[in-house]
């Protein structure tokens, strides 16, 4: 493939991000050999030189030129070019410097991002060996973004693999959606497709927007200060926190001051918590055996005592405590001293000099697991701590522990976590992308935010109008509505499964820029990670082709567009589905529920399809205000289009 370019003049485009995170290069790293650059709009690329200096960039023949800033930023921007390829990409400093990138092509960018059903590698999806065999294209490329978080903006990466082109020895550990997406989409559209993948598994979505799209929110501005404080100086923004975390347990417990489970009591006293004698060793707490805690997630209570000689007290120290499951907020003689998120990882914590005082002294921690192994894990080899002169007290015990009723809830999370923080994602692997061309952008993600739905459609929409400040006004966003995961229903119930997949369908149906992928028929009751990828992208594909490139085609299966009152029944209609409404494995569809306002109040009933509506019958002694379809965690879903797609779940007030 070749192109023929027609230069023009364009505006530079202005990037304004924290100091870098590491040396950067005269081409950002984005800008590598195999690169996919975004076809027929005004190309940005940018670098690093010195400061002033001229940097020309050619590319197919179009040559622009550039003057660095006072800190050595360059930004320049190439003319529009149609699909094609392969070019080399050359960028060439005043001062002689050049740096060169090879087998460029032009043609859809798009950015996938997410969580972990985002993150599922191909070797992990269904029939993996037949797709990873017939994977060679050297039509579709991949750059992938490593894991890194940050408390504050970075320009650069900390950690970003290169171009890798689709073959049988590249493609296992890609994203398997971003792949199959992209596979399934060159069908139609016949240009190179590039992928970036920025995912990071259990990630909640707010740390994937920016500190100024969650202001926006209305909703986090003592944790966003808190954050502020911790980026620059982290000793302080941990007290704060610390104090937010205290009053939440207070309010939540009822405990009074000086009766929490952190207060400085010596020898520790029962007080007002059970507390009990934990095992030796301690390590995950699932496999005690005899504590009732095999399925349990929450928080618990740990707490030990370290007595110290005179010396020993004045010494500054370092507390270790070897590797928790998954959040920490721990306390030593009734002072905070962190809160550190982590799977598994190593626990380390500095104390000055004065921390500690001779005699005994009290370690209390609070640990959250909400999913896997919870504790303290890996026997207590790791956990002691070390005095200034390299002299070790080993932390074994005894131990005791206290079970928090889940009554109480989860505490609040420290702003500067990783996948649970604000803006630490979006800071440390979407904002360092600056304004690189997208098509679009793929977003999978929700399984996470489950527990406080309600807040959902808000943060969605946030985070689309967030990224489209930074890549382009109306990027197209693609999303993948949650599959069912869990046990089927036996009768109508509550969900946060079902709300999320409800503030999904609300966000993309008020957005003229996004399409909906609904997966409620491929997900898997005991597999959060469902390896049907196939069908996702299939959808996801349609679902672009339509919103992205103006097919007329039903992009999502059958929408329901409203729900009316008629004469003894309520009558559904649908949109968008290509004919005709169809029940599987049924005469008439299943998972309907008609409800009054009031929560608990739906009931099942029957359905039968009428052209583009689908009726409901109203049972007696029911006033129903609103109408529900396949609304709980893992719902039976029934009805489809003449095309295969299913009717996604919904909830409609009846009109």
């Amino acid at each position: 493939m070749r192109l023929q370019t027609t230069a023009f003049l364009v505006l530079t485009l202005f990037f304004d991000v924290a100091s870098n995170a590491q040396t950067p290069s005269l081409l950002n790293s984005l800008f590598g050999d195999h690169a996919v650059l975004q076809r027929d709009k005004a190309i940005a690329i940018w670098g690093q030189a010195s400061p002033t200096e001229t940097v020309t960039v050619t590319l197919a023949g179009a040559v622009g030129h550039a003057r660095a800033d006072s800190s050595g930023r360059w930004t320049v921007t190439m003319p529009a070019m149609s699909a094609g390829g392969p070019f080399v990409l050359e960028a060439r400093s005043s001062s002689g410097a050049t740096q060169s990138a090879g087998d460029i092509l032009i043609g859809d960018d798009f950015l996938c991002s997410g969580q972990s059903n985002m993150e599922l590698a191909v070797l992990r999806a269904g029939d993996s060996q037949y797709e990873i065999n017939t994977s060679a294209n050297d039509g579709i490329r991949m750059l992938s973004v490593d894991h890194a978080d940050s408390p504050s903006v970075l320009a650069e990466f900390r950690g970003l693999k290169k171009w890798q082109i689709a073959s049988s020895t590249t493609v296992p550990d890609w994203s398997a959606v971003c792949f199959f997406f992209a596979r399934e989409l060159q069908k139609s559209i016949h240009v190179p497709i590039g992928l970036v993948h920025s995912s990071w598994g259990g990630s909640n979505i707010r740390p994937w927007m920016s500190a100024a799209a969650l202001q926006a929110t209305g909703s986090y501005q003592s944790l966003l200060s808190i954050l502020s404080a911790y980026a620059k100086n982290p000793a302080l923004g941990q007290l704060q926190f610390a104090a937010q975390w205290e009053t939440w347990w207070r309010t939540q417990s009822h405990d009074l001051a000086g009766s929490e489970p952190w207060a400085i009591r010596s020898p520790p006293t029962p007080g007002a918590h059970t507390w009990r004698p934990a095992p030796t060793g301690l390590g995950d707490w699932r496999h005690w055996g005899g504590a009732g805690l095999e399925n349990f997630t929450g928080l618990i209570w740990f707490r030990t005592q370290i007595t110290l000689s005179v010396e020993q007290a004045a010494s500054a120290a370092t507390l270790a405590l070897g590797p928790i499951n998954q959040v920490d907020q721990t306390w030593i003689n009734g002072r905070p001293i962190g809160n550190t998120f982590g799977y598994g990882s190593e626990r380390t914590y500095s104390l000055a000099a004065g921390t500690l005082h001779p005699g005994v002294n009290v370690l209390v921690m609070n640990v959250l697991s909400t999913y896997g192994g919870g504790g303290l894990l890996a026997g207590g080899a790791k956990r002691q701590l070390v005095l200034a002169g390299g002299a070790s007290i080993p932390l074994d015990g005894p131990w005791e522990y206290s079970v928090v009723p889940a009554e109480i809830g989860y505490p609040p999370r420290a702003p500067w976590e990783s996948v649970g923080g604000l803006s630490t994602l979006y800071n440390a692997m979407i904002a360092p992308l600056g304004p690189f061309g997208f098509r679009g952008a793929v977003w999978y993600q929700g399984e996470s935010n489950t527990g406080e739905a309600a807040s959902y459609q808000g943060l969605l929409r946030g985070l689309m109008a967030d990224w489209r400040r930074q890549f382009g006004p109306g990027l197209p966003f693609l999303i993948v509505q949650l599959p069912n995961f869990g046990p089927p229903p036996v009768a109508p119930s509550e969900s946060g499964w079902a709300e999320v997949r409800e503030a999904e369908r609300r966000a993309v149906a008020g957005d003229a820029h996004a399409g909906l992928a609904v997966s409620i028929d491929v997900g898997e009751a005991h597999n959060l990670h469902p390896t049907n990828k196939q069908d996702v992208a299939r959808r996801l594909a349609r679902a672009a082709r339509h919103v992205i490139y103006g097919e007329s085609i039903s992009p999502s299966g059958p929408v329901a567009i409203a729900a009316t009152r008629g004469a003894g029944q309520i009558d559904v209609q649908f949109a968008e589905y290509e004919s005709p409404l169809v029940a599987y494995s049924h005469e008439n569809p299943i998972g309907f529920e008609l409800c009054e306002d009031a929560r608990g109040s739906c009931r099942f009933v029957q359905s039968h399809i009428d052209g583009s509506r689908v009726s409901l019958p109203m049972p007696g002694n029911l006033s129903p205000t609103r109408v529900r379809y396949c609304w709980a965690d893992s719902p039976i879903c029934t009805l489809f289009d003449g095309s295969g797609l299913p009717a996604g779940p919904f909830e409609l007030k009846i009109r």
